[in-house]
């Protein structure tokens, strides 16, 4: 069996991964290491949870020589909760050896510039650190380094305009790594246009964060009884933590407070939420002293807890993706979980067809629910209709 010796991984960096209890390297990280360290570029194209921030971290805490300029690289990653974990990865790797600042909204922006200009790495959302950059307050000229994580995600969230202002600041001989859920599309675009002959890769969760069996439920509801709903399903004895999923920032708020007039004890996370706020909401629901989470979609990202019982979509999901995303939050480690998703009125032909990629048909049709049918965009005479969904 490899060990992260074999890969090439230091003796000093290894004793500390061996003190955390990892000793066996994830597919991701067998894969991808050893080019890392070699200074070549890398597209990894591996999930969440795969243990990707090792594959990327590890090599540059190697290859970073302490006394060169700073910064010498830049992760650049889609949400402030991704930034603080990778952050974290990094500092438990690199103890004293190297600096490492997060770059994210929402805080003062001259400590945030002081830290990250004196940082050997910069873990950075795109937005911040080019409202940094365009003031003068921070240099990436040294940046020799970097990595992309959740590529795939920072595109969707419209980051991709402040993504290549940032990359064009760097010099055209850096290494670059490149993580992302899917290489397809723009994404895979992307990646070609900013890589140089890069080592391709493909990860799988390990065994042990796999999904085990999933129960998906539909529950028809009204706007006068939607709440009520809610506050029996969280109510019954069998359930663990819960993670309730709404579209809005203001409603995360107002469910909390509509939870709580019911005894239902619940914090929520969003992104008008301070950093000190969600980390503390994060670590009461990880610790089971809080067991209901309520949380957007972009404040979830990122979001890595174990034996949640329950992922409940207050408001469904406009997009099987999201779908995918968010009831993949529980039955993780081979374990059992339930994905609930509360369907009113107006939202009953949008939700069947989210049901129907997903291949729940069954379950949404035993709900009592109407299934709509597929709806049909008519492109050209050659090609005919293709369906939407």
């Amino acid at each position: 069996m490899t060990d992260f010796l074999a890969l090439g991984v230091s003796e000093a960096v290894a004793d500390v991964l061996a003190v955390r209890g990892i000793e066996t390297p994830f597919q991701i990280q067998a894969l991808a290491i050893p080019e890392a360290l070699r200074g070549g570029d890398v597209l990894a194209k591996s999930p969440t949870g795969s243990g990707k921030t090792l594959a990327f971290a590890i090599p540059i805490v190697q290859r970073l020589d302490p006394q060169a300029k700073r910064p010498g690289a830049l992760v650049l990653v889609p949400t402030r909760e991704l930034c603080a974990q990778v952050t974290e990865e990094f500092e438990l790797i690199a103890g004293d050896r190297l600096k490492v600042a997060s770059v994210y909204g929402g805080v003062p922006l001259g400590a945030q510039a002081k830290q990250a200009k004196d940082a050997h790495v910069i873990v950075a959302t795109p937005g911040r650190l080019q409202d940094l950059v365009d003031r003068r307050l921070v240099s990436l000229d040294a940046v020799g380094i970097l990595v992309l994580d959740e590529a795939d995600r920072m595109l969707d969230m419209g980051f991709k305009p402040q993504v290549d202002k940032l990359v064009r600041r760097l010099s055209t001989e850096r290494q670059t790594m490149f993580f992302s859920a899917t290489l397809d599309g723009e994404v895979g675009e992307l990646a070609r246009r900013y890589t140089h002959f890069p080592a391709r890769f493909e990860g799988e969760l390990p065994a042990e964060r796999r999904s085990g069996e999933i129960d998906h439920r539909f529950v028809p509801v009204t706007l006068d009884n939607k709440v009520a709903t809610l506050v029996d399903l969280l109510k019954q004895d069998e359930r663990g933590r819960a993670l309730v999923f709404v579209r809005t920032k203001a409603g995360a708020d107002r469910l909390v407070e509509k939870l709580r007039r019911q005894d239902v004890d619940a914090v929520a996370i969003h992104g008008d939420k301070g950093q000190a706020q969600r980390e503390k909401a994060l670590a009461r629901f990880d610790a089971g002293k809080v067991k209901t989470l309520v949380a957007t979609d972009v404040a979830a990202r990122g979001l890595d807890v174990d034996d949640i019982t329950h992922v409940i979509n207050f408001d469904p999901p406009e997009e099987p993706d999201v779908y995918t995303h968010r009831v993949g939050r529980t039955g993780r480690a081979g374990k059992g979980g339930i994905g609930i998703t509360l369907v009113l009125p107006d939202q009953q032909a949008d939700v069947s067809r989210v049901a129907r990629l997903q291949g729940q048909v069954e379950a949404y049709e035993e709900a009592g629910l109407q299934l709509a049918k597929p709806k049909l965009v008519y492109t050209s005479r050659r090609r005919g209709a293709r369906s939407k969904w």
